[in-house]
Parts: C-alpha cells; sequence; structure tokens
C-alpha cells in the first residue's frame, strides 16, 4: 500500500510529492470535501479499532451525536478535538492525516537562521522588566502616557539612524 499524506485543507489525498499540481477552482467545494475527508479518516480508523460511537464518548467525554456530526462533514474538529479522538483510539495524531504504517519522513529543510534572543527573557532582563512593570502600574494614566510618548519618540529617532 502506497503512503499518502492528506492535505488538511485539500480535498484529496496529496501524494507526498507536494509538486503534483492538483488544483480546485471552487474553494468552498474545497473546503466542504476536506471537512468530510478527516471524518471519513476518523470514521474509517474507529472501525478498524472495531471502536463503535459509543466507546468514543466514553473515551474522549464528546458525545456521540458529536462524533456522528464530524464524520459525516457536518462539523469540523479543533486540533484539541482531534488529539482527543487520536488519544481514544490509542493512535498517533500523525495517522489522521497520513496512511501508512511508519511516520513520514522529514522534509530536508534548510538550517534556521540564527536570530538574537528577544529582550526580557534572560533572568536579568526579566527582573529589570517586572521592575519596571510594577513601578508603571503605580504611575497614573497621565504619567504613562508621557513616558510611552517619550520611549516611542526615541524608537523613531533610532530607526532613523
Amino acid at each position: 500500500m502506497e503512503a499518502v499524506a492528506y492535505s488538511p485543507v485539500g480535498p484529496f489525498p496529496l501524494p507526498l510529492d507536494i509538486d503534483s499540481g492538483l488544483e480546485c477552482e471552487d474553494a468552498t467545494t474545497w473546503c466542504m470535501l476536506s471537512f468530510m475527508l478527516i471524518g471519513q479518516r476518523l470514521r474509517e480508523l474507529r472501525e478498524s479499532k472495531k471502536l463503535s460511537q459509543g466507546d468514543i464518548e466514553h473515551r474522549t467525554g464528546l458525545l456521540r451525536c458529536y462524533t456522528s456530526r464530524v464524520e459525516n462533514g457536518h462539523t469540523v474538529p479543533s486540533i484539541e478535538t482531534l488529539e482527543k479522538y487520536a488519544r481514544a483510539m490509542e493512535i498517533p495524531l500523525y495517522r489522521l492525516f497520513y496512511e501508512g504504517e511508519e511516520p513520514p519522513k522529514k522534509p530536508n529543510l534548510p538550517p534556521a537562521k540564527k536570530t538574537e534572543p528577544l529582550w526580557g527573557t534572560s533572568d536579568k532582563e526579566w527582573s529589570g522588566l517586572r521592575k519596571f512593570a510594577k513601578a508603571l502600574g503605580r504611575m497614573d494614566k497621565r504619567h504613562r502616557k508621557l513616558l510611552l510618548g517619550l520611549a516611542q519618540g526615541m524608537a523613531r529617532r533610532n530607526r532613523i539612524k
């Protein structure tokens, strides 16, 4: 059986080759079909595990009628709900979007550019930021506006240089 990755926004199983050239002219139909796709996949997996909708209800706390609506394409589950379904069926989450026994191969992406850490993330900066927040909390509205205006002016001058 050939492994197929399901597109979360597409109406069809996508081959692992992303450049398949498949397009959909009607976006509404495309979205409706993708809802049906995840529902069909949930039903297939549930039935392959020999679980009823009632079993899923007991394991997830989701109502049986909700599972029915998802499986019939009337409701779109959130990612949190999909995680509940995956746990209830004792399968990894990726299996909802991918046919095959092994996880899909990770793409060979170029390394991410290294960026400077954001200001305020180190312990020393964090304690300074907390002190600043406390001081702002003790200021009245007029002084906070004045301070904000000064900071914005300094930032503008800094960008020009």
